[in-house]
């Protein structure tokens, strides 16, 4: 009985505990994000009228020479030819992961002058007016799934752009500069601008 005694305070304050902190905060916490900020509560989506394009918290893996591309991504998934291998999957949200290579490794300088090179090669015009390659081009992020990129990369883009969609740069050039995302108050966090948004409104342009 005395055990019972002590046990049985020590039971009760476990489980109200459990239903407070496993139940009643979690709903509460999802209602209140539901009702002040359901854009952010339901994933950011991205829609492009009734259709759901992405989220502007996962970055998409741009390749047409016609769009702007995004940063370089070193998340992995499964080979479909063999599961117990895995490939490159850029943007893998469900890997989300960076490559972890030294600065010293041999890896990390073979990848990045690879990629050096296939910014060089996409981005003639850019490189031939003196042009520097901004790193976030040719660097991966921490969690391989940035969606954004600095402003003087997407600048360093716009001759290509410009000339592939067969319109004037500094139209282009307008429309980086109006999708800026400045520094919240001015000083909390960097200049950005989100590629998937700028594509779209690229495109929305050249309609």
């Amino acid at each position: 009985m005395t055990l019972i005694r002590q046990l049985r305070p020590a039971l009760v304050i476990f489980g109200l505990l459990s239903i407070l902190t496993g139940l009643i905060y979690p709903l509460g916490m999802t209602v209140v994000s539901s009702v002040l900020m359901q854009d952010k509560a339901t994933g950011s989506l991205i829609h492009n009228g009734e259709q759901t394009v992405g989220s502007s918290l996962i970055g998409q893996n741009f390749t047409q020479s016609r769009y702007f591309h995004g940063r370089p991504s070193a998340t992995t998934g499964a080979d479909p030819t063999d599961p117990t291998k895995s490939v490159p999957t850029p943007y893998n949200a469900a890997a989300s992961m960076a490559s972890n290579a030294s600065p010293t490794s041999k890896a990390l300088v073979e990848r990045v002058a690879a990629a050096l090179a296939q910014v060089r090669a996409e981005n003639p015009e850019a490189v031939a007016a003196g042009w520097s390659i901004p790193m976030d081009l040719v660097t991966t992020s921490a969690s391989g799934l940035d969606p954004d990129i600095s402003p003087q990369a997407a600048f360093f883009q716009v001759k290509r752009i410009a000339r592939v969609r067969n319109l004037s740069e500094e139209t282009i050039r307008e429309l980086v500069e109006h999708m800026i995302v400045h520094p919240l108050m001015g000083w909390l966090g960097e200049p950005h601008i989100n590629v998937l948004e700028l594509n779209m409104a690229l495109d929305a342009l050249h309609r």
